[in-house]
Order: C-alpha cells, then structure tokens, then sequence
C-alpha cells in the first residue's frame, strides 16, 4: 500500500513540476507556476516519508520544521539586489548534499556487504535495496552500476558545491570578479579530471573509500579552479551553468537511492539549466564548451583607445527631452537593482504613457547577474508585461527612437563589442541604443562597473551622464514630468 501511495504520489509531483517548469517560461504564467511547485514539492516530501523504508519520523520532522525555519528567515532578509548570491548559495548546498548521499550510499554497501543472511534479513529501508541487488544473479553488474552512479554523483556534487561557493564570493563581492588561474590554468583541470577517471576505475574494482575521497578532493579543486578562471561579467551563464550541474548531480544520486523522482527531478534542472546555459552563452557570442572549461572573459590584446568625455546632464534636461520625445526606451541593468528603483522606473513609465508617449523595456538576456533578473524586479514594480521586450525583438527600434535611458548597464550596451576585436565581449550581441536620437545614461560615477570593461558608449556626442543614485536621480525627475 505504501509502496503504491509513494509511486502515485511521485508521479503527481513529477507532473507538477513539469507543469512549474512550463509555467516559468512567461511573466504572467509564473506566479501559477511557482505554486505548481510548491505544491509538487510538499507532495514529494509527503511521500517520501510515507513511503517504503521511512523511519526516524520524529528527526525527519524536527528537520524539516528546522529547515523550513531557515528559509523563511533567508526569504525575509534577502534582498532582491542579492538573490544571485542567494541562488548561487543554494545550488552549493545541492551539491554538498549529493556529496553527503553519496559517501553515505558508499558507507551502506560496505556494511552490507559484512553483513551474514541473518542480518541482510533484518534490515530495512535503503539497505534492504542494496541486499536485494547483492542477491540478484547479476549481482556483479548491479553493484559496479551503483559504483558508478555513486561515484558520478559525489563528483557532480562536488564540483557544484565549491563552484557554487565561489561564484557567491563573486556575486557578493567577497572574491575578486576577475578571472584567475594557476599556473598550469586547463591542464590542472585536466589532469585533475584524469585523476578521478583513474581513481573510477580504481573504484569499480576494489570500491576503495580512498578512491573515492582521492577523487572527491580532485572534484573540489575543479570546482574551485573552474568558476575561479571564469570573469565576473559572464557570471550569469555560470549560476545557470551550475544550476546544471546541481541538476545532474541530484539525477545521479536518484540512481543510486532507486527513487524515481529525483532522478525526474534531477533530470528537468540538469536540462533546462543546461538549455539555458547554451541560450545565454549564445547571446553573449560564447562557446558552450569554453563555459564548461572555463576561463573566458579575459582579453585578446591592447584594447581600443576611447576619446572624448563624458558629458553630464542634470534632471532639469533629461526632463526636457523627456517631455519632447514621442518614443522611449528604457534599458535597465544591474544599477537599477542595486538603487532599487525599479518603483521609480515604474512610476516614470506610468507618467510617460499617461502622456500619450511609447514607453518600452529592452532587456538584456543577461541583464543582471541571474536570468530573468530584470524581469523579476519590473514584475514586482508592476510593470505591463507587454511593454517588456526582449533584444531580438526592440533592437531594430532603436533608430526610430527619440530617447534611450540606460539605467545601471554597462556590457550589454558596449559598442566595444561591434567595434573593437580586441575587447573582452567582442561580437557580444548587445542592445545597440546609441543607434536612438538621444541616450540617457543613469550612472553612480564614471567607473567602469563590475566587468571593468570601458565603455565607448559614454563618450558619444548623443549620450549624456546622468550622475547619481537610480532611485534618486528618477524621484527628481518624475515632478518635471509633465
């Protein structure tokens, strides 16, 4: 009976999950979705704990309650601006997770295998499976499979924990965003991954602990050495790439424990994380497989020599030329997370059309530090869904339009990338708004921002500075907008 609950159970949750993964696609679908999986989640815990093997009820309970404590505290003090971090900080514990699993799972056979038929007779739970597969004729295959599962998921995982930990200190500005290597740079990564294919079949063999922990701590250093040789700039591709791995890493330890839906599960992250990695890596004109490797984002040669000055203007201008413009675009980035001004950038929006005029969003994919980044933030400040556009769909628009504002973006609007071969993000597609009649840029000095790439869009005799706080610099414009 148990048995068949959880196996139903699973099969609901595996279809809600699905159903919140679809959901997640549009702005308007996504808050339906989000309880899709909620929901999906609640069930699977349910049944996980209800079904064939459960015990220690009262820990489960405790831990669950404890865990729950945590991340309602987690949501209440994160901030929008850090939810980057906060997702890079999650997958690492995915990753550790998978690692926990799998020495455990190592540690259970081991101990089975001691066991005599009096006592394999007795047990329960996971250890119950690992019988049954040591008894099976083809006991031989099944447990090198398991091996092999086990091994593949303790690698996975953790090469995503410490991946994942440094693209936090990234984020959160604890590490220096500039991409770093050791001496050696790929061939440590490789001869570290050759490492661990030696010490698989070292494993497969005599299923040696120290093979496994040899191959754990070459995994980590991966990891480390990995995200380390990866730029700040291009850290958006590298939380959806380590979304990724943490999917893979569930997948493989699904195999392992035999449940249905964490494999499923696993399998839905890995792919769609991976789908989104190659998406991103495609509108930043990267290759996928140097993602994976590491180490772009660095540059090419001597990078082309910017002239002129920048040019600032105060509220009173942009104001004017607000007030003249029939058409306007507006292009936010990481700045306006930081400022949050997302309210403010709404209430300009709503003033502007309220006057007649053609307001719309351009929006980067990798605007931000996340995907989806500005999207989340003008939902939540309540901006129409049909006035946010993606590059593709506004970037032939910029030469019919009366006003740019760029708030808080740098790389994504570098025509570096269409001009100098040398630059870090050369062939980057990017939103070409200095193509429009005037551009507006709301930015808190002149500094080069996060990626520390110049940026010659600055320099343009139609762009001028407008120098502040987003949030301020907007609430002193939105009363000369009349």
């Amino acid at each position: 009976m148990a048995y068949g609950f959880t196996t139903a159970a699973y099969v609901v949750a595996a279809v809600l999950f699905i159903l919140s993964l679809g959901g997640l696609s549009g702005q308007e679908s996504a808050k339906r979705a989000v309880w899709y999986g909620i929901v999906g989640m609640a069930l699977a815990v349910a049944a996980t704990l209800y079904g064939p093997g459960a015990g220690l009820w009262w820990l489960s309970v405790v831990l669950i309650a404890a865990g729950g404590v945590l991340g309602w505290m987690v949501a209440q003090r994160v901030q929008m601006t850090e939810m980057p971090q906060l997702v890079a900080a999650m997958h690492s514990l995915v990753g550790l997770a998978a690692v926990f699993i799998g020495f455990n799972t190592h540690i259970e056979l081991a101990s089975v295998q001691g066991m005599d038929e009096a006592a394999r007779a007795a047990v329960t739970g996971f250890a119950q499976t690992l019988v049954h597969k040591l008894e099976d004729p083809m006991a031989g295959a099944l447990i090198s499979i398991l091996r092999v599962e086990t091994f593949l998921g303790v690698f996975i995982g953790a090469v995503t924990f410490t991946g994942s930990v440094i693209a936090f200190g990234k984020l959160a500005g604890k590490v220096d965003g500039k991409a770093k290597k050791l001496p050696g740079g790929h061939a440590l990564n490789a001869g570290a991954a050759i490492i661990s294919v030696v010490l698989l079949v070292v494993y497969l063999q005599s299923g040696s602990s120290l093979a496994l922990i040899g191959m754990t701590l070459a995994a980590l250093f991966i990891g480390y050495h990995l995200i380390m040789g990866i730029g700040g700039a291009d850290m958006p591709v590298v939380v959806s790439m380590l979304n990724s791995y943490s999917g893979w890493a569930a997948a493989a330890i699904g195999f392992s424990l035999s449940n249905d839906l964490l494999i499923v599960v696993g399998a839905l992250v890995g792919s769609s994380g991976a789908i989104l990695s190659y998406i991103m890596c495609k509108a930043m004109n990267r290759s996928f497989i140097s993602v994976i490797l590491g180490g772009f984002g660095g540059t090419t040669g001597p990078a082309m020599e910017v002239t002129g000055e920048q040019i600032a203007i105060d509220a009173e201008g942009v104001a004017a030329a607000l007030n003249d413009a029939d058409s306007v675009i507006i292009i936010p980035g990481y700045g306006m997370a930081v400022a949050q001004a997302q309210q403010s950038v709404s209430e300009l929006t709503r003033k502007l059309r309220a006057k007649g005029k053609t307001v719309r969003f351009a929006i980067h994919p990798v605007a931000g530090r996340l995907p989806g980044h500005m999207n989340v933030l003008l939902a939540e400040a309540k901006v129409p869904y049909d006035i946010v556009l993606e590059m593709d769909e506004i970037n032939e628009d910029f030469p019919e339009t009366d006003v740019a504002i760029v708030i808080g973006s740098n790389d994504i609007v570098n025509p570096a990338a269409q001009e100098d071969p040398n630059s870090p993000i050369a062939g980057m597609p990017v939103l070409e708004c200095w193509k429009a009649k005037q551009v507006f840029v709301s930015k808190r000095g002149q500094g080069t921002g996060y990626s520390g790439i110049e940026n010659p869009l600055f320099y343009k005799e139609n762009t001028r500075m407008f120098y502040g706080d987003a949030k301020k610099s907007l609430d002193s414009l939105l009363p000369m907008i009349e």
